[in-house]
């Protein structure tokens, strides 16, 4: 019995965001802003991959960034310094962000003067999966740091994913992976997955990441 309300308390609580996730999309798109959820460990290179598309793409959108984490404003500030407004949060002993928290964070953004909105989610590989949180693009970032199992153990948050990235392919032989392997295992659990071998040290797959962004984008405002 007891197994069976737990069951059922996790179910509502899953349903509950999702109704709060999509006002946050619908309040999202009257505002024609594109939001994107990374999602990734700690240390996959979430922080840094944002911090690159930001000075990408802000001569050509106005973006903003939400901060998802225990203590938020260590990646909050990194993400200020490139000149775009960000609204940290802090999940305290939370291991994910959830729509909840996240509508809170669009009150305190101007989203008229916004076009793009990227959040950065706890890091974690397990209780992002479940939450959306309102976006239009989830974007999954592992590193060939975290061995090449990582993706075949977390099927799930690969499942919701839009764009798998495989990153610091650069350290894959002194690590002893392979990041073929990673590729080859999301595209096994998600055939519509995109996915992009990236290392921000030697700036491979970064463009496909600005492609892909880019593309979305333009994918979203044309089916508003």
């Amino acid at each position: 019995m007891h197994l069976v309300g737990v069951l059922s308390i996790g179910k509502d609580i899953i349903k509950a965001n999702k109704k709060l996730a999509d006002k946050n999309r619908k309040k999202l798109n009257e505002h024609g802003v594109v939001a994107f959820d990374f999602m990734g460990a700690i240390g996959s290179g979430k922080t840094a991959l944002i911090e690159y598309l930001i000075d990408k793409l802000k001569d050509k959108y106005k973006i903003a960034c939400i901060a998802g984490d225990v203590i938020a404003k260590f990646d909050a500030e990194r993400m200020e310094r490139h000149g775009v407004k960000v609204i940290p949060l802090n999940t305290g002993k939370e291991c994910h962000l959830d729509a909840h928290l996240v509508s809170h964070a669009l009150q305190d953004l101007n989203l008229d003067e916004i076009d793009v909105l990227f959040i950065e989610n706890v890091g974690n590989l397990i209780c992002p999966a479940d939450f959306d949180l309102g976006t239009h693009k989830r974007i999954i970032v592992v590193s060939v740091t975290e061995g090449d199992d990582t993706v075949e153990k977390h099927p799930l948050i690969f499942k919701t994913a839009d764009l798998a990235i495989i990153n610091k392919v650069d350290l894959a032989d002194a690590v002893g992976a392979d990041a073929e392997k990673m590729k080859e295992d999301a595209k096994k659990i998600n055939g519509d997955l995109e996915v992009i071998l990236t290392s921000l040290k030697t700036g491979e797959g970064l463009d496909k990441v600005v492609d892909f962004i880019e593309s979305a984008i333009k994918e979203v405002k044309e089916n508003k």
